[in-house]
């Protein structure tokens, strides 16, 4: 059944944008999953077994009957660890510090459940940084944007200037690559801006 919208199942509001920004007509719901990182659990494995778990919520919750209910995580990955949120401003200069002068990479699994089973797909980039002082670290965390993302920057906010070099998806960095997500809600039948007139957000839940 092909519907002119999709559920959000995130909260996130970088993947609210992204999803506006390519004229996705959507209604967001709240889902709880639990993050934690299965001992052994590789990066990959991580981020799609969430993305799934959070569309699978959404599907369940008796709020999206037979619409597309799309979830996604993200991970930045730096010598084969994942980068969480930092609890404090220590953990966010250990983070950046870790990440200053070398290449990271950024995973971004989506996952897209519909009513015959689940579409899935993995963005994967490679950022890397310039080096970042102690000094700059503590005065980011002061800004207060690290504190909610993971490997404790935002690439398009202040964290651009340590960016000195990106190979892959910039919207896949941001949260929600919209190569792999618009391809996934055409298959299912959710218009981007090509097909629509009316975009952005609905009144969600």
């Amino acid at each position: 059944m092909s519907m002119d919208f999709v559920y959000l199942a995130s909260a996130s509001p970088r993947r609210r944008q992204l999803l506006s920004q390519i004229g996705v007509r959507f209604q967001v719901l709240n889902v709880d999953v639990d993050e934690s990182i299965a001992p052994g659990e590789a990066p990959e494995g991580y981020v799609m077994r969430l993305a799934e778990a959070k569309a699978l919520a959404g599907r369940a919750s008796g709020l999206a009957p037979r619409a597309p209910v799309l979830g996604a995580d993200t991970a930045v990955v730096a010598g084969g660890a994942i980068l969480g949120k930092p609890a404090d401003c220590a953990d966010a200069e250990r983070m950046l510090r870790l990440l200053s002068a070398s290449t990271h990479e950024v995973l971004t699994a989506v996952v897209l459940a519909v009513d015959d089973g689940v579409q899935s797909r993995l963005s994967r980039s490679e950022v890397t940084f310039r080096e970042v002082t102690r000094q700059e670290a503590r005065d980011y965390w002061n800004t207060g944007e690290s504190r909610d993302k993971a490997g404790a920057y935002a690439i398009q906010g202040y964290g651009a200037v340590f960016v000195r070099a990106l190979r892959g998806s910039y919207s896949g960095v941001m949260g929600l690559p919209l190569y792999e997500t618009a391809q996934m809600l055409r298959s299912a039948g959710v218009p981007c801006w090509l097909e629509t007139k009316g975009t952005g957000a609905t009144h969600g839940h």
